[in-house]
């Protein structure tokens, strides 16, 4: 089976265990704070909601309009057999991909996860079931503190001082209004 086979099975197969597996564990921890499982959100918060979902639709279009989806599987792919595989961050197998700078990284440097994230809290908002409000949350600690963890030593050891410079103008999960030259 080839890079991109594999690539289409096993990182949506990964995010629908990492999903599920967090959307249990923010049940257990609504449970667990005595949260109810629905805040009764007035109309006007999930109106903002549509907002926020729309806005976090838009950016992630934004993003494949840059990178395409199965671009980013297959790089999502070789990343997570390197890290599982406790590979060099440096070997450069299997990734030919250049180091985009423009679109939506010339604001953020991992859009995606971004995005993920504010997709999270507008279903939130929306649908109001607190469990999403903390799925949300541990996407974010998941992103900060495994997954771009990893990732970044990748991008450094694979673009050296062209992402250490990105790096120093760019935000990393948060993006900035203001515009960086690329």
């Amino acid at each position: 089976m080839g890079l991109m086979q594999q690539a289409f099975i096993v990182v949506p197969l990964t995010i629908i265990v990492l999903a599920s597996a967090f959307g249990v564990i923010g049940h257990f921890m609504e449970i667990a704070f005595g949260m109810p499982s629905r805040l009764g959100m007035p109309l006007v918060l999930r109106g903002v909601g549509v907002v926020v979902l729309a806005l976090g639709f838009l950016f992630m279009g934004w993003l494949f309009w840059y990178r395409k989806p199965a671009e980013i599987l297959a790089s999502t792919y070789v990343t997570m057999r390197k890290s599982i595989r406790r590979t060099r961050p440096g070997d450069v197998s299997a990734r030919t991909e250049p180091l985009i700078l423009y679109g939506p990284q010339r604001h953020v440097r991992h859009p995606m996860y971004f995005a993920v994230v504010l997709l999270l809290i507008g279903w939130w908002l929306v649908l109001d079931y607190t469990f999403l409000l903390f799925m949300a949350f541990l996407f974010f600690l998941w992103f900060n503190l495994v997954v771009i963890r990893f990732e970044e030593k990748e991008l450094r050891a694979l673009y050296g001082e062209q992402y250490e410079t990105y790096a120093k103008t760019v935000p990393r999960f948060f993006p900035s209004l203001k515009c960086t030259r690329r």
